[in-house]
């Protein structure tokens, strides 16, 4: 297993983001698995810049689409149009036919434009007027969101939620890391200097490779055992669906392989609890739904018996 590329990657982003290692770690693990990441915080924390860097990092289609209440399902995915030459209808791509797309504030379109982005996310490919188009691999969305304003927002479905891999906030500076943030955009754009350090094809290859991550029987038993406890916790109304099993055993893989090792250990699974199963729980309270949520999942992973073994593959 090669990943010396990731830590290119990483060091790559480092050159543009100040501090949200972990964060930058968790973006990678969502890549690598095959998955799609929601970044939600207040405004300016870097949530843009953070994909822009991930997408000048890799030789591969960038696409971005600002997300406005008047944007149509064909301003995402395209639209067959008449080509007044031969007489024929032919097919012009949306911004969604690329290999990392940007859907920024994805919470201020309709939902029938949000729902636009469900086959695509699901099933890497787009069907438009009953013709189906494949996406290129690999295929990463980044949506974004402000965790601030509600007013002239259309709040995410379950739905859509669920297809999220993981749900990220960015990690606050502290003073020393804001001061060499300032020092570093002083004077430069360090975005405009950086260039790609992997191509499409190395992507695929890891998230290939990612697969193969070892995952210990008594792991497995572990995390089948957390998600079974948001099912029959009486403060969770509905608890995580078998995607989202699926979702939590490949993020783990997709962690460990960004720590660098061939197998699964307990802290990776602890660290992509939260960022997977949060957004994927309903809870019974009304107010700061979210909260509670991240707290259940606090509660059942402390409840929950961690097995001790050796984690490597015999």
């Amino acid at each position: 297993m090669d990943i010396t590329i990731l830590q290119t990657i990483k060091d790559n982003i480092k050159k543009i983001m100040i501090g949200n290692d972990k964060t930058i770690d968790l973006l990678l693990a969502s890549l690598l698995a095959g998955g799609h990441v929601l970044l939600e915080d207040v405004p300016g924390t870097g949530k843009t810049m953070l994909a822009k860097s991930l997408a000048r990092s890799m030789d591969a289609d960038f696409g971005r689409i600002q997300f406005t209440p008047d944007l149509l399902p064909s301003d995402v995915v395209g639209l067959s149009r008449l080509d007044a030459k031969t007489g024929e209808f032919i097919f012009a791509e949306g911004p969604a036919f690329c290999n990392i797309l940007l859907a920024d504030e994805i919470n201020r379109a309709t939902p029938k434009t949000q729902s636009s982005l469900l086959e695509c996310m699901a099933e890497h490919q787009i069907t438009v007027d009953g013709i189906t188009h494949p996406l290129s691999d690999p295929f990463f969305v980044i949506a974004t969101q402000n965790s601030l304003e509600s007013l002239g927002t259309f709040p995410l479905p379950e739905a859509q939620m669920d297809r999220f891999l993981m749900q990220l906030s960015m990690e606050p500076l502290d003073t020393r890391k804001e001061l060499a943030l300032v020092s570093r955009y002083l004077k430069d754009e360090p975005l405009e200097t950086i260039s790609a350090v992997c191509t499409r094809t190395e992507i695929v290859s890891l998230q290939q490779q990612c697969r193969e991550i070892y995952v210990h029987p008594d792991l497995l038993d572990y995390m089948v055992n957390i998600i079974q406890t948001t099912r029959n916790t009486p403060k969770i109304a509905s608890g995580v669906s078998p995607r989202g099993t699926l979702a939590f055993v490949r993020a783990a893989q997709g962690y460990a392989m960004v720590c660098g090792r061939e197998f699964v250990v307990p802290e990776d699974i602890k660290t992509v609890a939260l960022p997977v199963l949060a957004h994927r729980m309903t809870m019974n309270v009304s107010f700061d739904a979210s909260a509670a949520a991240r707290q259940a999942v606090t509660d059942i992973l402390n409840s929950v018996t961690v097995p001790t073994e050796d984690w490597t593959k015999h």
